[in-house]
Formats: structure tokens, C-alpha cells, sequence
């Protein structure tokens, strides 16, 4: 018998809650993808149901958008200093309440409101995967991560078809009511399932750096999103970008002054994780206009001669093979990653979708070419975005974490609202007649799919730029330093 037997210890077995934090957390980043992608099939009766203008009525999906940017960087900073967990229960809280509050009432001041509210959900998966990192051991990290990253497509591609069934066969705010108990189950799970992590960034938070990045943002994208309906030479147009620069070039200066910055420029600017954003911004870009277009597309009156005339319910289940694949492919990036390295999965990513909308270019006549096409650009979309927060975590301390990755979503958001203001631009001047109204030609959805093809080759060249791990600039190991709150308990699953 070996006489060190009775002194081992044999491993301990995982709890249920240990079991399930992935999938809680997951759940949560497919709520917050479904949140924003519910509210799409409302904005054509929307303007009939609360009395409202449609440009008024647009504000509902332009609210979510800015306080979603503002908030993402700022929560993943407050999850860094005083908790992921706290934190990311607070942000699916404020959605919650954002959504109860659109059951509640048809004000569309108040609705706007409670989507502003609902942006907040944004945070969440840059929380998720910084808690993924702290609680996870490595060999399991990679594949909680590129499933957590695959959330929001996943989520999208579920959230149109269930809005929509729900649009047009039951009142407008069952949908929120549902969406509502959905995010209640939501808090209610990670208050469950997921304990606190310890590693913490202590400090002062950064107020007037969180003032300076809001209003920047705002003027940044409320003039992105707002130029074509405002007048991309008009003067609030030009004064908004105007400001953002001159709001921005001083926020950056007092970054960099800062004893404990919002944003951690000097790390930011790292080729590392500069070019990892840079990739974000570029794939954000071109995986948005993938569901616009498309949903568009199919929707155009079948006497134009190429649109197929569909409803927002067929739409909507034309885009669910893109959710299916991003879920079942999640784990083939992570693979990817561990064996290649997450640029090489980032550049991939970013041909495959390139060669997607080289598909969407070649046929968009064929319903089945429409929907093979756009499940190609899922495929790629799940390798990129799948890879962007493994190289944020190889390349930030343990403590920066969800900041950095928050920045990094942030991005990705700016490259979204830059997509969807270039994609209407260019339909907008590409119309002919339909039915008495304008609509898109052909030429038009083709010319959307070659920008959006080019920009995800660009991605492809950035991603390729990004020093490969040999050349790391901070090292994701237990040799890194780290910061823990007095009397917190180390995880059973020691990540990083």
C-alpha cells in the first residue's frame, strides 16, 4: 500500500452551482443580445401605438446604443474595483427594469427612457468572460470564452423571431412582460450560481474621466447614428463631431494624468491590445451589416424582381441558422485558439466573412443562397469575436480585466453604429419605385455586402499585425501580480 495514500487528498468534486456558472453566464449574454434585438419588429407600428413621429420612435433603439457604449467601458471598470459579480447583477438589474417599465406604459418619453435603462445590459459579457477568467482553470477557459463571445449573434438571431411571433400574435407589451421574467431569472441565477471574484483593482473610481468619455461618445455616435436623417453637412451633424473630437483629444489628455484612469491608456495603445481593438472595431463593422441587410432584403416587395416579400416572422427564422451555428461553432474557435493562437482564429474569422458576403455578392435572388450566405458570416463572426477577448485577456494584469474587455465591446459597438450609418447611406442613394414607394435596388444590397466584405479583409490584415504570444506584452500566468479584497476567498478554480 503507498503510505503517502492516506495523507492525498482527492480532487474535489465541482458543486451544481460550479457547474452551471458558464451556462448562467451565458444565459445572461444571450438576455442582453435578445433585449436589444427585440424592440426591431415594434418600430414599424410603434409610431401608431404611442402616437409618436418615426424619427422620434427611432430614439428607442438610438437610446439603447449610447448608453450602451457610455456604460460598458465605465461598469467594467466598477466590476474591476469593487466587483464583477456586484456589478454584473446591477447591470442586468437596470435592464430588467428598463424592460418593466416598457410593459408598463406606451409614453414613448418613458419608453425611451427604460431603453436607456436597458443599455446597461451591454456590460455584460466583458463582466462574464472577466469572472470566466478569474474562476475558470485554463484548460477550460478558451471554450467558456468563445461561447460567452458567440452570445450576442446568438442572441440576435433568436431575438427577432421571438419578438416578432410575439408582435403579431399577442399585445406589443406581453413581449416586454416576457423579456422582463426573463431578466429577473437572470439576476436571480447569477446571485445563485456565481460567486464573487477576488481580484480586485482598488482605488478612487475616475469621475471626471467617466464625464469626459460620456459626452464624447454621445457626440460621436448620436452624430454617426443621426447623419442620415440630420444632414451628414448639417450643422448639428458637424458640431457634434466637432465636439467629440475637442471632448475626446481632452479626455485623452487627462487619461494619461490620471492617478487611476477610467482607461488605461499607456496599456491601450500597447500594439497588442491597441490592434485588438482596432480588429474589434473593423469586424463590429462587418459582421452588422450582415442582419441589416439581409433583413431587408427579404422583406423588399416581390415585384422588384429580386426581393422575396417575406414577413418579419419568416425574416426572422431566415436569420436562426446563423444563431445555431454560432453556438455549435464556439467551441471549434476556442480549439482554433489553443492550437493556432487567437490572431490567426481573428484573421480567419475575418476571411471567412469576407467570403461570405462574396457569396451574398454572387447570389441574393435564391432564398437558400440568401440564408447560406449569412450563415457563412456567422461562421466567421464566431471565430473573430470569439478570439477578441482571448487576446485582451493574454494581453492585460488580471485586475484590468473587464475594463479592458469593455473597451474592447465598446468598439465593436462604435464599428456597429458606423456600419448601420454607411449601410443606410448607401441604400439611400441606390432606390428605385416599388409600389409607390422607394426602395433599395439590388445594386444597392450587393454594394452594402462589398464594403462590409472589404472592411472584414482589413480586419483580417490588423489581426495578422498583432504580435504573436512570444512577443506578449504581459503574461496571463500565476506569476502575474494580483489584488485581492481583504478576507475574499480564493476561487476553487484558480483562473489565470
Amino acid at each position: 500500500m503507498d503510505p503517502t495514500a492516506a495523507i492525498r487528498k482527492p480532487p474535489r468534486a465541482s458543486t451544481l452551482r460550479e457547474r452551471l456558472t458558464v451556462p448562467v453566464l451565458a444565459f445572461g449574454g444571450i438576455l442582453m443580445a435578445v433585449m436589444q434585438t427585440v424592440v426591431v419588429p415594434l418600430l414599424p407600428d410603434l409610431p401608431r401605438l404611442t402616437g409618436a413621429s418615426a424619427g422620434t420612435v427611432s430614439w428607442m433603439v438610438t437610446a439603447t446604443l449610447l448608453s450602451g457604449a457610455v456604460l460598458t467601458p465605465v461598469l467594467g471598470r466598477a466590476g474591476d474595483m469593487y466587483g464583477k459579480r456586484r456589478v454584473l447583477m446591477a447591470a442586468l438589474g437596470l435592464m430588467t427594469a428598463g424592460s418593466i417599465l416598457c410593459a408598463l406604459t406606451s409614453d414613448i418619453a418613458v419608453l425611451i427612457a427604460a431603453r436607456t435603462l436597458s443599455g446597461a445590459a451591454a456590460a455584460v459579457v466583458p463582466l462574464s468572460i472577466s469572472i470566466l477568467r478569474d474562476e475558470l482553470p485554463p484548460e477550460r477557459r478558451g471554450s467558456a470564452v468563445a461561447l460567452m463571445s458567440s452570445t450576442v449573434g446568438i442572441g440576435a438571431a433568436l431575438g427577432l423571431p421571438l419578438a416578432a411571433v410575439i408582435v403579431q400574435y399577442a399585445n406589443w407589451h406581453t413581449m416586454f412582460w416576457v423579456t422582463s421574467a426573463l431578466g429577473a431569472a437572470g439576476v436571480a441565477l447569477v446571485k445563485w450560481a456565481v460567486r464573487e471574484s477576488p481580484v480586485r483593482e482598488p482605488g478612487r473610481f475616475d469621475v471626471p474621466g467617466t464625464l469626459g468619455l460620456a459626452a464624447g461618445l454621445v457626440c460621436l455616435l448620436l452624430g454617426v447614428s443621426q447623419g442620415g436623417q440630420w444632414g451628414w453637412g448639417s450643422g448639428r451633424v458637424v458640431g457634434l463631431f466637432a465636439a467629440a473630437v475637442a471632448v475626446l483629444v481632452l479626455w485623452w489628455w487627462q487619461q494619461l494624468r490620471a492617478e487611476r484612469p477610467l482607461v488605461d491608456l499607456r496599456l491601450a495603445v500597447r500594439p497588442r491590445v491597441g490592434l485588438s481593438h482596432v480588429a474589434a472595431l473593423l469586424a463590429g463593422f462587418a459582421f452588422y451589416a450582415n442582419t441589416l441587410v439581409t433583413a431587408q432584403l427579404v422583406q423588399t416587395p416581390e415585384a422588384t424582381g429580386y426581393g422575396l416579400g417575406l414577413s418579419i416572422v419568416a425574416t426572422g427564422l431566415c436569420l436562426l441558422p446563423s444563431g445555431i451555428v454560432m453556438l455549435l461553432l464556439s467551441p471549434v474557435s476556442a480549439r482554433i485558439s489553443a492550437a493556432r493562437g487567437p490572431r490567426v482564429t481573428l484573421a480567419l474569422g475575418s476571411a471567412v466573412i469576407a467570403a461570405g458576403y462574396a457569396v451574398r455578392i454572387a447570389d441574393s435572388r435564391e432564398l437558400w443562397m440568401i440564408i447560406t450566405g449569412a450563415t457563412v458570416v456567422a461562421i466567421g463572426t464566431t471565430l473573430a469575436y470569439s478570439a477578441l477577448p482571448t487576446l485582451i485577456l493574454r494581453a492585460v494584469p488580471a485586475e484590468q480585466t473587464a475594463s479592458a474587455n469593455g473597451v474592447n465591446v465598446l468598439m465593436r459597438t462604435i464599428g456597429q453604429a458606423g456600419s448601420s450609418a454607411a449601410v443606410a447611406a448607401v441604400l439611400v442613394h441606390h432606390t428605385s419605385p416599388a409600389g409607390g414607394a422607394p426602395v433599395p435596388t439590388l445594386h444597392g444590397y450587393l454594394l452594402a455586402f462589398a464594403m462590409a466584405g472589404a472592411v472584414a479583409l482589413v480586419a483580417a490584415a490588423a489581426a495578422l499585425c498583432i504580435p504573436g504570444d512570444a512577443d506578449q506584452d504581459i503574461t496571463d500566468g500565476p506569476e502575474q501580480a494580483r489584488v485581492r479584497t481583504p478576507g475574499a476567498r480564493d476561487g476553487a478554480m484558480e483562473g489565470a
